[in-house]
């Protein structure tokens, strides 16, 4: 059985290594939007729409099964998986890693759209986003309400802006994992007085949350996106990859 893993975190990278050495026929997808994995199995970059759209792949490669392990906020792929999946009739199963937990001393504050996020930020001087590519329509709203205001953001991401940042904003091109001690530099040099930021999960990027707390600096947080239901959904690494192998022996039923 072949079987078409979707990637966009770094588990998703150590899972196909692991499955591709066990003998498993994997294809790995990635955007291909900032670096290339390096991995012994085939890779298709770049998504899908130039070769006809997911499901036409699925048809045209024989997959017998997707594994979702895209980034916790890319729902527009998450419900393309399961839609496609269900046109042709495979399973769609998911690892989705864990979200950050607050812990004693955190200073969240936790919100559903970046629209009710960006009216908490009034009365901060320096801010750091942390959330990778911004909405152009919450970029604009930058533009209105920082005019008359002193306030400073610096935007963080491994992609340069498509769109033309206000000027109160700087872009700085970087990209995890991100150490405690270069976070605690960076906050101290820009005098940062709060820090935006997605509830990705995992460790690469969790640095920045514990100098937030060692310096006591509130995070403004936007929550995960809902996703569509998955066949089978994992928030174990080993266990997503045991169950992955599981299905690929002989007579398995793997059906859901």
């Amino acid at each position: 059985m072949k079987i078409l893993l979707l990637g966009g975190i770094n588990e998703a990278v150590r899972l196909a290594g692991d499955l591709h050495r066990s003998g498993v026929d994997l294809v790995y997808s990635i955007a291909g939007l900032v670096r290339q994995p390096e991995l012994d199995c085939e890779v298709v970059s770049g998504g899908f729409s130039q070769i006809g759209g997911l499901e036409a792949f699925l048809k045209s490669r024989g997959i017998g099964l997707v594994l979702d392990a895209t980034h916790p906020y890319a729902s527009k792929m998450s419900e393309q998986a399961v839609a496609a999946t269900a046109a042709v009739s495979i399973p769609c199963w998911r690892y989705l890693r864990p979200a950050w937990q607050a812990q004693s001393g955190n200073n969240w504050h936790l919100f559903d759209t970046w629209e009710r996020l960006s009216h908490a930020l009034v009365d901060h001087d320096a801010v750091l986003f942390t959330a990778g590519r911004l909405q152009q329509s919450f970029v604009d709203a930058l533009y209105e309400w920082t005019r008359n205001t002193v306030q400073k953001q610096w935007l963080r991401s491994s992609i340069k802006p498509a769109f033309q940042l206000p000027p109160s904003m700087t872009w700085i091109e970087d990209i995890g994992p991100y150490e405690v001690s270069g976070e605690r530099e960076l906050m101290k040099k820009f005098k940062i007085d709060s820090v935006i930021s997605k509830n990705s999960g995992g460790e690469h990027a969790i640095a920045k949350l514990e100098v937030a707390r060692e310096r006591q600096i509130p995070v403004y947080m936007l929550k995960r996106p809902g996703l569509a239901e998955a066949g089978r959904e994992f928030d174990d690494i080993e266990q997503c990859r045991d169950a992955v192998l599981a299905a690929c022996l002989p007579g398995s039923d793997i059906a859901g």
